[in-house]
């Protein structure tokens, strides 16, 4: 294949990103200095030594191998646990500087179209629930998309935590729809996740 059709085709694998917006990706990359190119080149090479995935929550760290700094930080609240679909969604929690709670990332949301659960974390999720509620767990909070394929995930999600919510009494609740329909929580401004934050039921 072409080296340009070739790297196109795969920006276009990117969430969000057209065959257009590919294309000007190559054309900027085209237009950029050697140097730059080569510092996109080692840092995209640099993700499979230097970033690992934390074995508590989840979420890809670039510290060192084994728990985040947000999973290590004994200042966190351990009687909550926000369950989130991406790490982006984790970002925009900690920018509403609202939330103290702990986190578990389930890698994405079920599709409404196949209801494929894909790469979703929910066996992880149910294995670390003993452990939590050791630890003082009290609250397990969905927090997923304002959108139908996040409210199914919660629903699922919901769903199979019941037995161990009611064995060890803690509580599920979501967000509160400070969120409009349709929302990303990486999107939605830290006001709008603070009134969720509050607002969950």
């Amino acid at each position: 294949m072409d080296p340009l059709d070739k790297l196109t085709a795969l920006f276009e694998k990117f969430p969000g990103i057209g065959p257009r917006q590919a294309q000007r990706f190559v054309q900027f990359l085209l237009r950029s200095s050697a140097a730059t190119r080569k510092d996109l080149s080692e840092a995209v090479r640099e993700l499979s030594s230097a970033v690992h995935q934390c074995p508590s929550c989840m979420r890809y760290h670039s510290g060192d191998k084994g728990e985040c700094s947000l999973c290590t930080n004994a200042d966190r609240d351990a009687s909550l646990l926000a369950v989130v679909a991406t790490d982006a969604d984790i970002a925009a929690l900690e920018r509403s500087g609202t939330y103290k709670g702990r986190y578990f990332v389930m890698g994405g949301t079920i599709s409404l179209a196949s209801e494929k659960k894909n790469g979703l974390r929910e066996r992880q999720l149910l294995e670390s629930i003993v452990t939590r509620v050791k630890k003082g767990l009290r609250e397990v909070i969905l927090s997923f998309p304002a959108s139908p394929e996040g409210d199914f995930t919660a629903l699922h999600v919901r769903d199979s935590l019941e037995p161990y919510a009611k064995e060890h009494g803690f509580k599920i609740t979501t967000l509160g729809r400070g969120l409009s329909t349709g929302s990303e929580l990486e999107y939605a401004d830290p006001d709008t996740l603070k009134s969720a934050l509050e607002n969950r039921r």
